[in-house]
């Protein structure tokens, strides 16, 4: 029988490394899939050329180009795709249309996230666990910039037509900012053309309902080509309506009923000092 000394030397002569064998299984999936979908790609272009490469047949159609590369993210990792390119045709695959889906459903949900105020770092850990991926921080930022910059094509974009009636209100909205949760103050106007449609005509943030920040508004509105207004519904802020009066000195205004009613009935069940 082999005493205590001799059986810790002996457990030492086989030790299993729990890392590497992770690590060699990882290399194995990542290449069986690269495999697999680079198969799936050729056959694809084989069956757009009507014949596989190199194969004399006289149903083909076209003839192959010469591949490029192209990263694949999946579950086990990056994989190296040869693409095909066919010379009379382009070469359109399901595989990367499923993946541009994907990649598109991805930036949605982060792009989601952090406007509903979710951190930077909590993005990177909730996208680890679905994605098999930890989106960093800097991918973070690159999509906000990406979507600010649609929003300000958006907010900048000409008012085409009349709009002979315009709803203009302020609203206050939570924004969290730094860990911090503050009050920012967003100025909204919608329109109403001649064939009766209602839309969204400007948003600006960051304004207080002052006369200063409506006359700000209203010339942003006004530049932008908003034209023919009749009837201005606001509530009674006075900022707002000695903007309305410099910049729109033609249109009537008219206070909005329903601010006047939820004022009204806010101080009759007041209770009294």
């Amino acid at each position: 029988m082999m005493n205590n000394s001799e059986s810790k030397t002996l457990g030492k002569v086989v030790q299993i490394d729990e890392a590497r064998i992770q690590d060699h299984l990882g290399e194995l999936m990542r290449g069986t899939v690269e495999e697999t979908l680079n198969a799936m790609l050729d056959a694809e272009a084989d069956a757009m050329c009507c014949a596989q490469r190199y194969e004399r047949s006289p149903d083909r159609v076209d003839t192959r180009a010469g591949p490029y590369d192209r990263q694949f993210h999946t579950k086990a990792g990056n994989v190296g795709l040869k693409v095909p390119k066919l010379r009379q045709q382009t070469f359109e695959t399901a595989i990367i249309e499923r993946y541009k889906r994907r990649e598109t459903s991805i930036e949605e949900s982060l792009i989601e996230m952090y406007l509903a105020g979710v951190s930077v770092r909590r993005v990177e850990d909730i996208t680890e666990a679905p994605w098999g991926t930890r989106v960093s921080s800097g991918t973070v930022s690159k999509l906000n910039k990406k979507v600010y910059k649609h929003i300000e094509t958006w907010r900048n974009r000409p008012i085409e037509g009349e709009h002979p009636y315009i709803y203009l209100d302020g609203i206050v909205l939570k924004l969290s900012w730094a860990g911090e949760i503050k009050n920012v103050s967003v100025l909204v106007a919608i329109g109403v053309d001649q064939d009766g449609f209602r839309c969204v005509l400007g948003v600006q943030e960051g304004h207080k309902e002052d006369k200063s920040g409506w006359s700000g508004f209203l010339e942003h509105l006004k530049q932008r080509g908003l034209k023919g207004v009749r009837l201005i519904v606001s509530d009674a802020c006075i900022g707002l309506v000695e903007s309305v009066a410099d910049y729109y000195p033609g249109a009537d205004w008219r206070r909005c009923t329903v601010g006047l009613l939820k004022k009204s009935i806010t101080q009759a069940y007041r209770p009294s000092a």
